[in-house]
């Protein structure tokens, strides 16, 4: 097997940075936020993850000083919201570039609709938000210890709706809810499809494999 070998300091040599479509397909981190004044803004971030199951902590990266980043430092609230195929054409209508006061939810055709706990809005539309509170904003750093500007935004997640349809026999149908993943390229993206579905149990721990003896 012959290998491409670069070091990202004196760049890739291709067409397209590879990266973003090596670490692929990632869900979409979809965030909804409020300022102080409380003009709302909705915003699709492609590096977005969960980092932690109890409690629950999801987080974004904000290259630049955007404006999601603004809002959830100085509010202390954001609000994730499930990108699924239906919604693609309309969270792509969110990336837009637009003058402050401007609303990415009319761009979106959306629905902004009232949280339980945040004061941040959902988007009425989608299947399942999150409700979350700010836990930490990190500047990122290079190996050097220079300061980037980029942040990861971190929220524990301390609310929860999803689509009632979603959850069969208490289990959520992650692969019948149509979710979009973000790829490479300037503009790849994936559904998450029942056929592309498979089973695979962890191997059982020392203790149970003692008790089954």
């Amino acid at each position: 097997m012959s290998t491409y070998f670069y070091q990202p300091k004196e760049g890739h040599g291709l067409p397209h940075d590879p990266f973003n479509a090596i670490v692929a397909p990632r869900p979409i981190g979809w965030v909804s936020t409020c300022n102080e004044q409380g003009q709302l803004n909705l915003a699709p971030y492609s590096f977005f993850t969960a980092f932690n199951y109890t409690p629950p902590l999801v987080g974004f990266t904000s290259i630049g000083a955007k404006d999601s980043l603004h809002n959830a430092r100085a509010t202390g609230e954001f609000v994730w919201n499930l990108v699924t195929s239906d919604l693609a054409s309309a969270m792509n209508e969110t990336c837009a570039v637009v003058p402050l006061g401007v609303s990415e939810f009319e761009l979106g055709g959306l629905t902004p609709v009232a949280s339980t706990i945040v004061k941040a809005p959902r988007v009425k539309e989608s299947r399942v938000n999150f409700e979350c509170k700010v836990s930490q904003i990190v500047q990122l750093n290079t190996m050097d210890g220079d300061a980037l500007e980029t942040w990861l935004v971190l929220g524990q997640v301390v609310g929860v709706h999803i689509d009632s349809a979603l959850l069969v026999d208490g289990v959520y149908d992650t692969a019948n809810a149509g979710h979009v993943l973000r790829g490479g390229g300037p503009g790849d993206y994936f559904n998450l499809v029942p056929e592309s579905k498979f089973i695979m149990l962890r191997p059982p721990s020392a203790a149970e494999q003692q008790k089954r003896i």
